[in-house]
Formats: C-alpha cells, sequence, structure tokens
C-alpha cells in the first residue's frame, strides 16, 4: 500500500543456490538421489554436449546390459565417497528392470492344431497390438482403422491367456494351450556409443570445486579403490571437456601472444634493450598483480567491512576463485594492456636521448633527463591506468547474465593493472642504469 516493493521470497533465500536447497530438502525421500542443478535451457545445452541430463557424468561401456548395470551401481558406490563430489546428486542408470509382455509360442503345441507361428502371431497382433486394416477418406483427410480387442479383454494375463486362435478345421483353441505368457526383466532403455552398448553413472560436484580438478579426483579414486571387471570399459565425459580443449588451446595461444606482444614492442622501439625493459616491467609485474588479487579473493577477510551501509564483499561478490578458462582469458586481455604504462614511459625516454641538446654525457645529466623525461609521462600514464580500472569496476560488481563469466575474466586485469603502475618507476631506473653503463664504458 505504502508503494514499498514486496519480497515474495522468504527470507533466508538470496541466491538460486539457496532456492535449489529448498527443493533437495523438500523433495528428499529415502532411497532416492537427488540430482544436479540445472536450470532447463542449460539441461538441453548439457545434454546437447554430453548426451546425459548432468555436467559430469562416466560413459559406463561392456557386452551386455546386466554387466554394465552392476558395474555402474559399483562405480555409484565408489563415487559418492569421493570428497569433491556431493554424493547425493551421484547416480547410476537402472538400465534392466522394465516388466516386459513375453508370448513364448510352443511349436509343438501349435503343430498339433494345423497352426503356424505366423497364423498365432497375426492374432496376437490384432488382439493385443491391433492392426490397420484399411483407411477411410473423408474429402482430404484420412484416417485409419484399426482392429482391436476391448481394454477389458487384454489388461491382464488371465484375459491373455484366454484370447482364442482359430484353427484350420473350425476349433477355437485358447492361447494359454499354445503360448507360455508371462512378465520379464528387460532393458528401460538400450544405448550404444562407439559400437558399444552403454549406460551412464552422473554426479555432481561441491561447491567451490573445479569441475576439471573433481574428475581427476575422481578418476584418481576409481583407480585405486575399483577393481574393473572383465569386459568393462569407462570414461568420463561432461562439460568439463571444454575446459580441457580450451586448456590445451591456450597452452599455443599465450606464447604466441606474448612472443606477437614483444614484436610490437620491438618495432616501435627498434632497440632490444629498451623492448626487454618495457617487456620484463610490464609482463610479470602484472602476471603477480592478477595471481595476488585472485588469492585475495579467497581470502575470508578481503575487504570484510561495510561503507554505507554496503557490504563490499558482497558488492564485489568476494569468493575463492578457479583458475578458469575465463581467468586465463582475462590474463591474455592484461598483457595486451600492462606494457602501457611502460611504451609511455620508454617513448620520451627514447627521444629525450636522442635529443643533442639534452646534457647527457655525465651521470648527473643522465639522471635529470631521465626524471625529467618520467615525470612529464607520469599523469598521461596515471590516467591510462585509471581509466581502465574505472572501466572494470561495473563489471566486477555486476551479478547479472554472464556475471559468472565476466567477472573472473576482470579481476586479473583489475589486479594487473594496479600492479603494472610499478613499471612507471621501474621502465626509467632500468634505462638510467644501462645510460649510465654504456657511458662508463
Amino acid at each position: 500500500e505504502n508503494g514499498d516493493r514486496v519480497r515474495l521470497w522468504r527470507d533466508h533465500i538470496e541466491s538460486p543456490d539457496d532456492i535449489w536447497d529448498e527443493i533437495a530438502a523438500a523433495a528428499e525421500v529415502p532411497g532416492v538421489t537427488s540430482a544436479p542443478k540445472l536450470q532447463p535451457i542449460e539441461t538441453r545445452l548439457v545434454m546437447l554436449q554430453t548426451g546425459m541430463r548432468a555436467p559430469m557424468g562416466l560413459k559406463v561401456y561392456g557386452p551386455d546390459l546386466e554387466t554394465i548395470e552392476a558395474a555402474a551401481l559399483e562405480i555409484e558406490e565408489q563415487l559418492k565417497r569421493v570428497p569433491s563430489i556431493r554424493a547425493e546428486t551421484v547416480f547410476a542408470d537402472r538400465m534392466v528392470g522394465k516388466p516386459y509382455l513375453e508370448i513364448d509360442i510352443d511349436r509343438d503345441a501349435i503343430a498339433r492344431y494345423g497352426l503356424t507361428v505366423m497364423a498365432v502371431q497375426n492374432v496376437i497382433e490384432v488382439a493385443v497390438g491391433g492392426r490397420r486394416i484399411t483407411t477411410t477418406v473423408e474429402g482430404r483427410e484420412r484416417y485409419p482403422v484399426r482392429v482391436r480387442y476391448q481394454r477389458e479383454l487384454r489388461d491382464s494375463l488371465e484375459d491373455l491367456r484366454e484370447i482364442l486362435v482359430p484353427t484350420p478345421t473350425g476349433a477355437q483353441i485358447p492361447l494359454q494351450q499354445l503360448a507360455t505368457i508371462d512378465y520379464v526383466r528387460g532393458p528401460q532403455a538400450i544405448k550404444s556409443e562407439k559400437g558399444f552398448l552403454v549406460g551412464y553413472v552422473i554426479f555432481d560436484k561441491q561447491p567451490g570445486e573445479s569441475e576439471v580438478e573433481v574428475v581427476e579426483a575422481a578418476d584418481a579414486w576409481l583407480r585405486e579403490h575399483y577393481d574393473r571387471p572383465a569386459g568393462i570399459d569407462y570414461e568420463f565425459t561432461g562439460s568439463y571437456q571444454n575446459q580441457v580443449h580450451a586448456a590445451r588451446t591456450l597452452v599455443l595461444v599465450v606464447p604466441v601472444a606474448l612472443v606477437l606482444i614483444f614484436i610490437l614492442l620491438y618495432l616501435h622501439f627498434q632497440s632490444l634493450g629498451l623492448t626487454l625493459m618495457v617487456f620484463l616491467a610490464g609482463i610479470p609485474t602484472s602476471l603477480a598483480g592478477g595471481f595476488i588479487l585472485l588469492g585475495l579473493f579467497g581470502q575470508p577477510w578481503f575487504l570484510d567491512s561495510h561503507l554505507f551501509g554496503v557490504d563490499w564483499r558482497e558488492l564485489f561478490q568476494v569468493h575463492p576463485v578457479n583458475l578458469s578458462i575465463a581467468v586465463w582469458v582475462g590474463f591474455l586481455a592484461l598483457f595486451g594492456i600492462a606494457t602501457d604504462d611502460g611504451v609511455l614511459m620508454g617513448t620520451i625516454l627514447q627521444q629525450r636521448f636522442a635529443d643533442p641538446d639534452q646534457k647527457t654525457g655525465t651521470v648527473a645529466g643522465i639522471r635529470e633527463t631521465t626524471i625529467e623525461a618520467a615525470t612529464l609521462r607520469n599523469h598521461p600514464a596515471m590516467m591510462t591506468t585509471a581509466t581502465t580500472l574505472l572501466a572494470l569496476l561495473p563489471v566486477l560488481t555486476s551479478d547479472g547474465r554472464g556475471a559468472d563469466v565476466m567477472v573472473p575474466m576482470a579481476i586479473p586485469t583489475f589486479g594487473g593493472m594496479i600492479a603494472a603502475v610499478l613499471t612507471v618507476f621501474v621502465v626509467p631506473t632500468l634505462f638510467c642504469w644501462q645510460q649510465e653503463r654504456r657511458l662508463g664504458s
């Protein structure tokens, strides 16, 4: 009534994880496992990628469904003991257990009545399954006409046993005298890959764990504690494979990016010594700054304060960050801008020392020229760093769609740019030292 926004959730519900925990607690049934936390669209994407309804799992290959199911159940029990896996999410497919109605025709019995297997099967098809005998035509519409026993005459085994089969002599013989009718256990679904029958064991990780590390821990646990039967093989699968493939790509991309940065710096300065100064002052320093900030995000005391009623840890979403692909992409972006301050300093120093009017013939002159040149570029360098940091603040505080990817990318860039401020002091110092050595030689 007063126009205030009405909160529809209970007070302790603050995140999607809280909602999922409430659902899991309310739906807990003895003997029934939970499931990985997936949204409908996310589930669809995961199933398209892995074929399973979970982000991680195993594919168990074997010669027959019974052997695969037994192996999958044993693997399920073993995975529940892995510390980094949520035990309640581990579930192996129950492949065998669906009731099937099996009608086993007695060939000797039907031979005594002059019947063939096809004649008996035709009666069973019409009585139980139904057969399409014709099609009615009504204008442009077509409707199939099927013949089938009424439901009350085929709902139970006793009714099926009383189905009459006509013989060539005209006698009507109950089906129970010609065949054995019973329920048998059969597969609920038959899946195959790579020419083998396959069963799935799905699971999910504990909060804060890396998918790749969880899979590696589960693989190590199974190798140590699980005695694999003959004919059974398994392999891990899931969305974590995207990270593995991306990591292999980054192993090539990162060195290539660093080499390209070095080449561009050399083309700009035309001096190997100055290029090395700028490169080594910017890249390692920014790399260290990025890792330092990643480490601080995992500390409980970092930003543990309130200002104007705002919790800084909540504002910047401070929590442990794994070395995911997003983090390494953030480092790649960092490497491209970490040398900006060094380029500013190196350019002005190179220009000043190339000026014949500058008194660089003595140590005092070299130091005076270095300080003068570096002072001129202090403000531009600080502005370069400040604009980058200010541009990253909205990303670090975002919590909408895509924030789970953008925040890990921004953290190393933010920390690296703070550390890259040191290049403002390191590059002039190294350049001055180089000029003094040349003067002394």
